[in-house]
């Protein structure tokens, strides 16, 4: 009698992780058949700045900036490290700016640039 109601136990503990795993394995399959990856849009798209510094000798800028949705961050001003200091070569404070910046190795960094 022990031996049936643990071997009971043991195939409703197994039909549970099974069913689990099935519908884990659904919901993968729904979400890319859409063809989108999470975060792919937010990270592409652009936020909007100003120019309020530009270090060229540190590799850093100054931006007063709107919301960073990619990063989830308020609209705030703040130092950038810049992932190609040649961006810095044409930059100049009150410049207006559409950027993307990302968390490079736990370094808040622009990783493209472009004034408006």
């Amino acid at each position: 009698m022990m031996k049936k109601a643990i071997a009971l136990i043991l195939m409703g503990c197994a039909v549970a992780v099974s069913a689990t795993a099935y519908a884990a394995g659904d919901t993968a399959d729904i979400n890319m058949a859409s063809g989108a990856q999470p975060g792919a849009e937010a990270k592409s798209s652009m936020s909007h700045g100003e120019v309020k510094k530009v270090d060229t000798a540190a590799g850093k800028l100054t931006i007063k900036h709107g919301p960073l949705e990619n990063l989830d961050m308020e609209a705030m001003m703040m130092v950038f490290k810049v992932g190609d200091p040649a961006m810095l070569s044409e930059l100049k404070v009150g410049d207006k700016i559409d950027f993307v910046a990302e968390d490079v190795d736990g370094v808040l960094t622009v990783t493209q640039l472009q004034k408006q």
